[in-house]
């Protein structure tokens, strides 16, 4: 059924267009919550919300985007939600897959190395303006255009543009002080 159709039937309150919504963003859903929060209980807990507020809040829905991008952005915001609740002091803490380094061997230093690697550019992450931490993280975790991210955050293309680039310089004077100290 094309979203068109599904829009109109999950207004009308037809359960089974509902199913069908569940079913289709059920797998994005939860793996964008798992991007804000590392932990695959917290972001199935917080996809069941996202759908409950997709059921409740349909009727405000304006087809001003895809239904796709709409819940997209409902699960950020709800990912959001949750971490300032559970008051976490980052968005990007357990985000190991996002930005991961590849092991490569069985070298307990070198292991330790990458670890600390990893907890540098998570710490790097961390630090940044909240806009510039949401917008690097889609762009990166996700791979979303700038559009897309855009769209999510609801902001302009160029908007989204200057937060990626402003965050990456962000990142490399954080990370430059880390691998030339002194300079």
């Amino acid at each position: 059924m094309g979203d068109e159709k599904l829009i109109a039937k999950l207004k009308e309150g037809d359960s089974s267009a509902f199913d069908e919504v569940v079913t289709t963003y059920q797998s994005m859903v939860i793996n964008v919550c798992y991007g804000f929060t590392g932990n695959r209980e917290d972001a199935e807990d917080i996809a069941q919300d996202v759908f409950i507020r997709v059921w409740e809040k349909i009727q405000s829905f304006k087809s001003e985007s895809s239904l796709k991008t709409w819940i997209y952005r409902i699960a950020v915001n709800t990912s959001l939600n949750f971490i300032r609740k559970q008051k976490f002091h980052t968005l990007l803490e357990n985000l190991d897959n996002a930005f991961s380094f590849a092991t490569k061997g069985p070298d307990p230093e070198e292991a330790d190395r990458e670890k600390e690697q990893k907890n540098r550019v998570r710490e790097a992450i961390r630090l940044l303006p909240k806009n510039q931490r949401i917008a690097i993280t889609l762009k990166n975790m996700r791979d979303l255009s700038y559009h897309e991210i855009a769209e999510i955050m609801e902001a302009s293309v160029s908007s989204v543009e200057s937060l990626i680039f402003r965050a990456k310089k962000n990142l490399r004077k954080k990370l430059f002080k880390y691998y030339f100290p002194g300079l």
